[in-house]
């Protein structure tokens, strides 16, 4: 799978695994916790979780999924902006990597803005870097107009991005690759069956020879600098997932979706779910 630059010269594969709303269900652990691993085993090395996150049931899951590969896996999770104080922010990355099993996050985010200065949370993520708690650190659901002047040390902004939310791509997306600073798209399948089902996804799915969901994972890595972690909840999903890796878009193609689901022609609030 195409890998693109992260954090400190990290390659990473262009999809990862988000894990919201995983390890909510009892009955559905044992599914997960294989499917994660299963992503894993395929090369998507990435997992991005948040203490938010089912009151860190997320992150007692992936913790499970990862025992005894914990290298082989970059490893995100996420801080409330309410815990973001200087010590706050410590105190909350010592229950994540409880909750997680491990020693250390590759990439700590700051979940949104919130009252706390964006400066005060920097120096407790600084902090943990020089401790080696995390090794690198960035920000999430953060617009362009939050981000100017990009805070020194910043690895990766995370957003909404899919074919229904091209917001981003006015201002946000392009300055972040001339930063070189790598965007990482949630929900790049959208939020329920909507946008999956719009018939033009179906008929390039049918003319590529996949599904429509991977056509709309294929658009969002098309360009440089972007990560997509969708949710992989099954081995279907994994797979899925895997197969939208291969799947080439051309020229025809861009512009029929274009048509589809318009470029923004101007600034756009920042959209978050």
């Amino acid at each position: 799978m195409r890998e693109t630059d992260f954090f400190n010269g990290v390659r990473v594969p262009v999809i990862g695994q988000g894990t919201w709303h995983l390890g909510e269900d009892p009955a559905k652990r044992k599914t997960e916790v294989a499917a994660l691993g299963a992503g894993i085993d395929a090369g998507l090395t990435v997992i991005d979780t948040a203490e938010m996150y089912g009151d860190g049931a997320s992150e007692e899951l992936v913790g499970e999924a990862i025992r005894g590969r914990r290298d082989e896996v970059v490893l995100v999770s996420k801080v409330y902006p309410h815990n973001a104080s200087r010590s706050g922010v410590v105190a909350a990355c010592e229950r994540s990597l409880r909750r997680l099993g491990t020693d250390r996050l590759d990439v700590y985010l700051l979940h949104w803005s919130g009252s706390i200065p964006l400066a005060e949370t920097v120096d407790g993520f600084e902090h943990l870097r020089a401790a080696g708690k995390i090794r690198s650190w960035g920000l999430s659901n953060f617009d362009l107009d939050d981000l100017e002047p990009v805070p020194e040390g910043c690895a990766t902004n995370q957003v909404l991005y899919n074919l229904g939310s091209r917001g981003i791509e006015f201002d946000l997306l392009l300055w972040q690759q001339h930063q070189r600073m790598p965007l990482m798209a949630y929900s790049p399948l959208g939020q329920g069956p909507s946008l999956l089902e719009h018939p033009l996804l179906a008929e390039l799915g049918k003319w590529h020879g996949v599904t429509a969901a991977q056509i709309a994972l294929a658009w969002v890595i098309r360009q440089p600098g972007i990560i997509a972690i969708p949710k992989a909840s099954s081995l279907e999903h994994v797979r899925q997932n895997v197969g939208a890796g291969a799947v080439v878009l051309d020229a025809e193609d861009c512009l029929a979706l274009d048509n589809a689901f318009p470029v923004p022609r101007g600034k756009q609030p920042l959209d978050i779910l």
